[in-house]
């Protein structure tokens, strides 16, 4: 019975710990950029969707004033570089970036960091469409483990992971549901 216990996933953020988090990662952003208003937001599907919104809304709500960035979705599909390792096809979704990207200022914005390959594909991806002037990496949990030299500028939590652990952000259009859960790995014996 403990053992099927110690498989089960389990909370390890709640909804107060990740407005909190979102809530530094936007100080964050203010603080670097002191005119947010030429900022461009771009979510890498799925995670980065909900998350760029809510980012957005408490960079207004510490700022003191309505911001209404330009805003877009990346998808990573086509930059991915373990194609032979997926167990399925991964899901195609549409790059949606309806702003010009060259010269801009970027802010990439996933809800987990964990080898640092989504985030190069996601590059990879946004500079397919232009260069931009910088892109800074905000995300929401960064669990260690980087395979590759990318390190995000702004994080809101941090958690100490196994390998072979997964880690899932749940965002709900109703933040009091939002949650984090530490899975084990599932194809472990």
């Amino acid at each position: 019975m403990q053992s099927a216990r110690l498989n089960q996933p389990r909370p390890v953020f709640d909804s107060q710990d990740i407005a909190q988090g979102i809530h530094e990662i936007a100080q964050g952003l203010l603080g670097r950029h002191a005119d947010p208003s030429g900022l461009g937001l771009v979510g890498i599907h799925t995670g980065g969707d909900l998350l760029l919104r809510r980012i957005e809304a408490a960079m207004s709500k510490t700022s003191g004033q309505q911001l209404n960035l330009d805003k877009g979705l990346v998808d990573i599909a086509f930059y991915r570089d373990d194609w032979t390792r997926l167990r399925q096809v991964p899901k195609l979704n549409d790059t949606v970036i309806n702003f010009p990207i060259e010269g801009r200022r970027l802010v990439l914005i996933d809800d987990v960091i964990f080898t640092g390959r989504t985030v190069r594909s996601a590059l990879e991806a946004i500079f397919s469409l232009g260069r931009p002037a910088s892109v800074d990496l905000a995300v929401l949990v960064d669990r260690g483990h980087r395979e590759m030299p990318i390190q995000p500028e702004f994080s809101g939590l941090s958690l100490t992971t196994k390998r072979s652990e997964s880690v899932n952000v749940f965002l709900f259009p109703e933040p009091e549901k939002d949650h984090v859960l530490l899975e084990p790995d599932k194809y472990r014996e």
